[in-house]
């Protein structure tokens, strides 16, 4: 097990002129592989993603990390900032920030660009790319410093078919090289294809005991939270705030 995780929510919220916008949720990140957070738009799912990662702190609860955490996870946000550097040197910044510039930073870069279908546009400004090709860039920057746990925020969110593959093939293949993957999407086919297990949310909390009651009022086995997604799909449709139909997926 990576030092980045377990990770875990005990009974988080977070409130915005005191109305609670998220929680109160449990819920522990261990293991391996990808997790999905799944649910219709303004279920939670950026939130729990942020404070999960430190960019918000709960207003009530807590959220447990090792204390080696610092260095070991990325977030790659749904649009992201680029520097006013070419497409090259955004990559490469990781690492220089960390000190570990040079050929080898340059030659990983490279690398990580061409593989999500960039390696064409080294030298191109980076804020002159589209979205799916800003997207790519995110995520090969994301990944220069090998982390351990990275959080995804609709990462291929309004994107085509071509740079959707791209990307989820390279979660897959940072998955199965031991990185713990998180990430939000409404897309039920994604999550399928992805996920190793799924949690579904809805009006701001982990939507387990509806999923659950859904599924046993089909007949179907469920098992402890997150669901696991053979569960998750096995139900014809779950409503909670929006339809799923299998012959969609």
């Amino acid at each position: 097990m990576s030092g980045a995780v377990p990770s875990s929510l005990r009974g988080a919220v977070l409130r915005r002129d005191r109305d609670a916008v998220f929680g109160p949720v449990d819920f522990t990140l261990d293991g391996r592989g990808v997790t999905d957070l799944l649910g219709p738009n303004g279920a939670g799912k950026t939130t729990m993603l942020q404070v999960m990662f430190g960019l918000e702190a709960p207003t009530a609860g807590g959220v447990d990390r090792p204390p080696t955490v610092k260095g070991r996870t990325a977030f790659v946000f749904q649009r992201p900032t680029l520097l006013r550097r070419n497409v090259l040197a955004n990559a490469v910044y990781p690492l220089e920030v960390l000190g570990h510039g040079g050929s080898q930073a340059d030659a990983k870069a490279r690398a990580r660009l061409s593989a999500l279908g960039l390696g064409d546009k080294l030298g191109q400004p980076a804020r002159t790319l589209s979205g799916g090709e800003a997207q790519k860039l995110a995520l090969a920057r994301a990944m220069m410093t090998d982390p351990e746990l990275v959080f995804l925020d609709e990462p291929t969110a309004n994107l085509d078919g071509a740079s959707t593959r791209e990307i989820e093939t390279a979660l897959v293949q940072a998955a199965s090289a031991g990185t713990r993957v998180i990430l939000a999407t409404h897309d039920l086919g994604q999550a399928r294809r992805l996920a190793d297990e799924v949690a579904f949310m809805a009006r701001g909390q982990i939507a387990d005991e509806l999923v659950r009651s859904y599924c046993i009022a089909k007949g179907v086995a469920v098992a402890v939270n997150p669901l696991p997604v053979a569960d998750l799909f096995a139900a014809a449709a779950i409503d909670v705030g929006m339809v799923v139909h299998l012959s969609r997926v």
